[in-house]
């Protein structure tokens, strides 16, 4: 089996397996309970709080635990609710679990801007200074696409909405464990994650929330999670977050040569053996995450063919109750539906070796070119 879609969901290391199985078995308590039982599990909630906020260089109060990037993205969003100030800026590439949300809360009166990008899917910070309204009482810009693996100027974008006094929330689930993320130098009042894009459980992620920034529950219940997040932690889940964000720290150096070498060996090898190719780059992008077109074949055909072949690759059109409908952030860097139905996403991962993408490159090879002939 060939996996090439990191982008989507990450193997779960080894050593998280293990911290799991370890507070599973061992770790029962219910962390809000005063008996020792209770404060073991409450140590390795702790342990791994200290953990995540290490990893983005943050402190530990400023995190709280989740049940994964779509909930930190809801409840930063949701509370502009409680905010005079109801007016929302962000960019037209963003994930559904912003995009969404803020469709939703128009029905609360809450107007949004939705920023284009260029071709490149970069948001030029003229546009966010021009999109600001006297109202504006949130701006939430992704770190680094999921689609294209953009990394956007979060340094320049933050300083603007610092400027104007406007909190600044990052969707920087992407990010971790393929780049640097230092979360006091990026400028932002929040940032969300999620432990299974880099090598934790699902269901499980967090929210950096900056420690002059005010926010509400909008889970009602126990005081968990500094009020904010009601509910019995999942132990489990969070001891394996805090290893994930560990090991995350401890091998960036190492996953981040090794996906650049993998993104390089692939784009000049394939670009070879298909003509008119073309990559959806920026300057400043993820390692290892690759964006393709390949104009002569559906980029479904090259799925089912390749997925035959025992390899995993996903599509820039995103596939919801059977129906396969373009890429909103593939249209928004000026592809058309018909080559948005031709890209191919191509997320490369530490398990993944050089002969995998010799592999690769070869399948995608021969599957265009029986395209060609067939068609």
């Amino acid at each position: 089996m060939y996996y090439f879609d990191h982008c989507a969901t990450t193997p779960l290391h080894k050593k998280v397996i293990e911290v799991m199985q370890r507070a599973e078995s061992d770790y029962f308590g219910n962390p809000s309970s005063t008996h020792k039982w209770g404060q073991k599990s409450r140590s390795i909630i702790e342990t791994a709080r200290s953990q995540m906020a290490d990893s983005i260089g943050c402190s530990p109060y400023e995190i709280i635990f989740t049940g994964g990037g779509t909930e930190s993205n809801n409840l930063v969003l949701y509370n502009i609710i409680h905010n005079p100030k109801t007016h929302v800026i962000t960019s037209a590439i963003e994930h559904p679990a912003i995009l969404n949300v803020l469709d939703r809360l128009k029905h609360f009166g809450i107007k949004n801007t939705i920023l284009k990008v260029d071709k490149t899917g970069i948001i030029n910070p003229d546009h966010l200074k021009e999109a600001i309204r006297k109202n504006t009482g949130l701006i939430s810009i992704m770190y680094a696409n999921n689609e294209t693996g953009v990394i956007q100027p979060l340094v320049k974008l933050s300083s603007i909405a610092r400027d104007h006094g406007i909190p600044f929330h990052s969707d920087g689930v992407q990010a971790i464990g393929k780049i640097p993320v230092d979360v006091y130098k990026t400028g932002v009042s929040m940032m969300s994650f999620s432990a299974h894009k880099f090598y934790g459980p699902k269901g499980v992620g967090a929210l950096f929330i900056k420690e002059d920034t005010q926010l509400k529950s909008f889970i009602i219940g126990g005081g968990q999670e500094r009020n904010l997040r009601a509910g019995t932690e999942n132990v489990p889940g969070i001891a394996g977050i805090g290893m994930a964000a560990e090991l995350a720290k401890t091998e960036l150096n190492k996953t981040e040569t090794h996906l650049k070498n993998l993104e390089q060996m692939f784009k000049s090898s394939i670009i070879k053996r298909i003509e008119n190719l073309m990559f959806n780059t920026a300057s400043e992008q993820l390692p290892g995450v690759v964006s393709i077109t390949i104009p002569s074949t559906d980029s479904g055909k090259l799925i089912i063919g390749l997925s035959r072949r025992g390899m995993a690759v996903s599509s820039g059109s995103a596939c919801s109750s059977g129906t396969v409908k373009p890429s909103h952030v593939l249209n928004a860097i000026g592809l058309s539906n018909e080559m948005n139905m031709k890209t191919l996403r191509i997320s490369f991962g530490k398990g993944n070796s050089e002969n995998d993408v010799k592999d690769l490159v070869k399948a995608i090879s021969t599957i265009v070119k029986g395209n060609r002939f067939n068609g």
